[in-house]
């Protein structure tokens, strides 16, 4: 039969030689590791030093961390560049051939605007976009706490109604995947405890402090103080489940109100104005003259204005009821 696969942790010791020990995995399972892709060892290779030279930034590290990219921030900073140096070439390459093609075509002023602007907008969109990549992805993770929240704080009520020990609740509540990023985070506090050896209050101010969610960074700063002014977790995490209910409740019905709010304003905005306005439009280029300026407006208003407006629309709507699943 194969044997249970074990890794080796290392527990830096107090005024002493570090200490070592086995962590026994699940049956079947394989220590994992995150290697850099080629793309990101290229990237290191040729910005390393520009990098480095640099102090590290905290803020894109935090964001890191936050975002549960397994990528060091000067390892992500030299993607960044290389991205950006990438996207330069190309967008440079295309703004010359498509510039060259107006130019060809009698465009002169199209053209020189098109083979100028495209190499600057693509660099910088490309650097700026990557740069706030982590951001975006840490708040993004803090919105599927919060979703996920109140059932993950109904699970753990229950746990401790049943007397299990603070370290197990965690370490049960990190196999729930039906929890999403509740599981993940509680998943870290339980990998700093069995595999880096941290006592379990440390590991839960850790897991508070990388949290993207401030809900659950109250959670479990909550904990800790409970911990160490002696209190009991089982009214305490009662107290939180009934509260993330209620504001869970309070956010659903924000939500439906915006959707009510967004179709009302999608019939007036959509429906009535485009279409109040095309006839004015065509009444005036019958009456007035300027056919074909008036023309050139309408075929504005249908063919771009009105599909993009309802795209928008459909876009607010369709994330309103993602958040509500």
């Amino acid at each position: 039969m194969p044997s249970t696969p074990t890794v080796t942790a290392v527990r830096p010791g107090a005024g002493g030689p570090s200490q070592t020990r086995s962590v026994r995995l699940k049956r079947g399972q394989q220590p994992t590791h995150t290697g850099l892709t080629a793309f990101q060892r290229w990237a290191w290779r040729m910005f390393r030093r520009r990098v480095l030279a640099k102090a590290p930034d905290p803020v894109l590290e935090e964001n890191l961390i936050k975002a549960h990219m397994r990528v060091r921030a000067d390892e992500y900073l030299a993607t960044v560049y290389a991205t950006t140096l990438i996207a330069g070439i190309g967008c440079a390459v295309a703004g010359i051939a498509v510039g060259v093609l107006f130019v060809l075509s009698g465009n002169l002023i199209f053209g020189l605007l098109i083979g100028i602007a495209l190499p600057v907008i693509g660099p910088v969109g490309a650097f700026f976009g990557m740069l706030s990549t982590p951001g975006s992805k840490a708040k993004e993770r803090g919105r599927k706490i919060d979703h996920k929240i109140s059932a993950a704080m109904s699970f753990v009520s229950a746990m401790s109604s049943a007397d299990v020990n603070i370290d197990e609740i965690f370490k049960e509540l990190g196999r729930q995947k039906i929890y999403g990023e509740v599981a993940e985070e509680a998943a870290w506090i339980t990998r700093d405890t069995e595999l880096l050896g941290v006592d379990i209050l440390t590991a839960i101010r850790n897991g508070a402090a990388r949290s993207p969610s401030k809900r659950f960074q109250d959670f479990l700063q909550g904990v800790v103080t409970t911990a160490t002014s002696g209190g009991q977790f089982k009214p305490y995490f009662l107290l939180k489940a009934e509260q993330y209910e209620r504001e869970n409740k309070l956010d659903q019905l924000q939500r439906v109100e915006t959707m009510g709010l967004l179709a009302e304003t999608f019939v007036t905005v959509v429906v009535a104005f485009p279409l109040f306005l095309v006839i004015i439009i065509a009444i005036f280029a019958i009456i007035g003259g300027g056919g074909s300026f008036m023309i050139d407006i309408l075929w504005g208003i249908v063919g771009a204005m009105i599909p993009l407006a309802q795209f928008g629309f459909i876009f607010f709507m369709y994330s309103l009821a993602q958040e509500m699943n």
